[in-house]
């Protein structure tokens, strides 16, 4: 099978052309970063009979994610760059629904991507029954998110109240985690647990989630640009009218065949 490794602010998934038997397992076996291909999980790509392309999207554990935005903005130089399209503006369909793409396309190929993430739904704040009680706001981007606010993010015990809230009892189908601390005027500093992947990189969907949860709070600016600083880098987001646009980069990281 061919693929392609890509990577959106080190958010890294593998990209097929196709439609390859049993994904969920397929998923576990190529996202092994020993004895596989290496990544968060692997993505599918295949035309749409509503858009342009679709995407599927599995995490390392094999569960079919709804919609991952460092992702899809991998699809969209993926789909440019090997010829499957010429367009700079496409529309991909995931299971949130349809999503458009603009390309940022130089020296013929894809640099950086605009994606139109849709509607987000905040609700208000709660409280968790985890590590003595922990205040978070729900979000929904096509996809749930938890979103924590903290006073340093860098310092924030991801790797352990993270899986704890994925899997509470408050989140049937489990959630995504974002701990996140303003670092200046429209700038945050994020870090994630993923539903199904533990901590990566960067998370689009919950950089989007993270920014419509602040402006809520008053903590930033809607209507504006607003930069978050992930682990991988930097996404710019803007919120208005309770719609999210997201832009980052996308990278081709290799290629190459294996055998399933």
């Amino acid at each position: 099978m061919k693929f392609t490794k890509m990577e959106g602010l080190g958010n890294d998934y593998i990209y097929v052309y196709g439609a390859p038997k049993d994904p969920e397992a397929l998923s576990v076996k190529l996202s092994d970063r020993h004895f596989g291909i290496g990544g968060d999980g692997l993505v599918l790509i295949s035309l749409s009979d509503v858009a342009d392309f679709r995407m599927r999207i599995f995490n390392a554990d094999g569960s079919e994610a709804k919609m991952c935005g460092n992702g899809i903005r991998c699809v969209g130089k993926f789909v440019y760059d090997k010829g499957y399209t010429k367009k700079t503006e496409l529309d991909v369909e995931t299971l949130s629904g349809v999503r458009r793409l603009r390309l940022n396309v130089r020296d013929g190929e894809v640099d950086s991507v605009a994606v139109d993430m849709g509607e987000v739904r905040v609700g208000e704040e709660e409280t968790l029954d985890v590590a003595g009680g922990i205040k978070f706001i729900p979000v929904d981007v096509g996809n749930p998110h938890a979103v924590i606010f903290v006073d340093d993010a860098d310092k924030a015990p991801v790797d352990t109240v993270g899986p704890m809230i994925e899997k509470h009892r408050r989140f049937p189908g489990g959630v995504n985690v974002e701990f996140v601390s303003v670092t200046g005027d429209n700038r945050l500093r994020m870090r994630v647990w993923e539903r199904g992947s533990g901590i990566t990189m960067a998370c689009g969907t919950g950089t989007c989630a993270s920014v419509a949860a602040a402006i809520k709070k008053g903590l930033c600016d809607g209507g504006a640009d607003v930069d978050v600083t992930l682990d991988g880098g930097v996404l710019r987001i803007r919120e208005e009218n309770g719609r999210v646009t997201m832009t980052g980069p996308a990278r081709t990281v290799f290629e190459g065949e294996i055998k399933c």
